[in-house]
């Protein structure tokens, strides 16, 4: 299923469905001369040449019962047994069993509240302990579903609220729903220096032209993105923000806020190492090793019932741990109407991790 939502180069679709097995066969006769590797690629056309030569190197082909090298040379009519290898990749749709932090499920949702350092989706690096297996062992008929069902991501370091669908007319509407900009995500995060005022950061965001492991604002090939800030706090060093999301771009708040000159606190890739704050809070930012970002409330229309619902997940320890060490020298007066705790918002000092808010026709 085609789905525009997802940048192109942050999901893959995986072709090969490999299964660990082996293979015999006699050389042809026509193929009297060729390398082994150039042989087996047209021997074994679902496979690489580039593989095939790696499986050769690591003794899972033999010629006549011998281990051979990718340059022997053929001669016709010997005996070629392959042990398929199934790749990284083909193995990343494994279910595996693991601790799930799920905070609402039914029969065609689930909500998870994900911690920083779990990958959701497999990549390059990371094939495994990803929350796309974890859901594939909590419920098999996710398999049935592209991508596990997941519909939108977080960042590995990013922790907070997630929806994924559990069967297929689910998945279409939640993704209709994000593209429609109807889903309201909100994100509490802790940014370096005093941000001046709430406000609106529009600007496009693509793959960085001098460096291809990051995201950039640019002017040329990008794409929209749209992100509210409105101030919580403010301290000498920082500045406790919120982020609501109109579009979902890889990256999109951490690259928004760098732009803005304003990176978010502990940021490995768009941070400032070079920020000047007080000792105690350096060290809890230090001890925090991850962006200061957490999703803390999702709302959608459930997209069976039709009713809105909403989820509030609790900053996690080591955002407020950041936030103690600010607190701890002094928050200058909030902003007139701007105080955190307004419009009904929790308690960051309360017992419960996640709170469904509502429910409503």
């Amino acid at each position: 299923m085609t789905d525009p939502y997802f940048d192109s180069e942050d999901y893959s679709d995986n072709s090969e469905n490999e299964v660990s097995t082996s293979q015999e066969f006699d050389v042809p006769l026509s193929m009297a001369g060729e390398r082994l590797d150039a042989a087996l690629a047209k021997l074994l056309t679902d496979y690489s040449r580039s593989r095939l030569s790696q499986w050769i190197k690591d003794g899972a082909v033999l010629l006549d019962g011998k281990p051979a090298t990718p340059r022997t040379k053929l001669q016709g009519g010997e005996r070629i047994h392959v042990d398929i290898r199934p790749t990284e990749e083909a193995q990343s749709f494994t279910p595996e069993p693991m601790d799930l932090p799920i905070v609402y499920e039914d029969d065609h949702i689930i909500v998870i509240n994900k911690p920083a350092g779990m990958v959701v989706h497999p990549a390059a690096g990371n094939w495994s302990g990803t929350l796309l297996n974890g859901l594939l062992h909590h419920d098999p008929r996710l398999a049935q579903v592209p991508r596990a069902g997941i519909v939108h991501r977080l960042d590995k370091e990013t922790s907070g609220l997630m929806v994924v669908a559990r069967t297929i007319p689910a998945q279409t509407e939640l993704v209709r729903q994000m593209q429609a900009r109807t889903v309201t995500r909100l994100y509490r995060a802790i940014a370096d220096g005093q941000v001046p005022c709430d406000g609106k950061i529009d600007a496009a965001v693509g793959r960085d032209p001098h460096n291809r492991l990051r995201m950039a604002v640019v002017k040329f090939g990008g794409k929209p993105a749209v992100t509210h800030l409105r101030i919580l706090e403010r301290y000498p060093s920082h500045t406790y923000v919120e982020c609501r999301l109109e579009t979902g771009r890889t990256h999109q708040i951490r690259v928004h806020m760098r732009e803005a000159r304003h990176p978010l606190a502990g940021d490995p890739l768009y941070g400032n190492p070079r920020h000047v704050m007080p000792e105690e809070v350096a060290q809890t930012v230090k001890a925090l090793g991850r962006q200061a970002l957490h999703a803390c409330q999702l709302t959608l229309t459930h997209p069976a019932t039709g009713q809105e619902m909403s989820w509030r997940a609790r900053l996690p320890d080591d955002m407020r741990a950041v936030l103690a060490a600010l607190r701890g020298e002094h928050a200058s007066a909030f902003t007139a109407g701007h105080d955190a705790m307004e419009d009904g918002e929790w308690d960051d000092d309360d017992d419960h991790d996640v709170e469904v808010l509502y429910v409503r026709d």
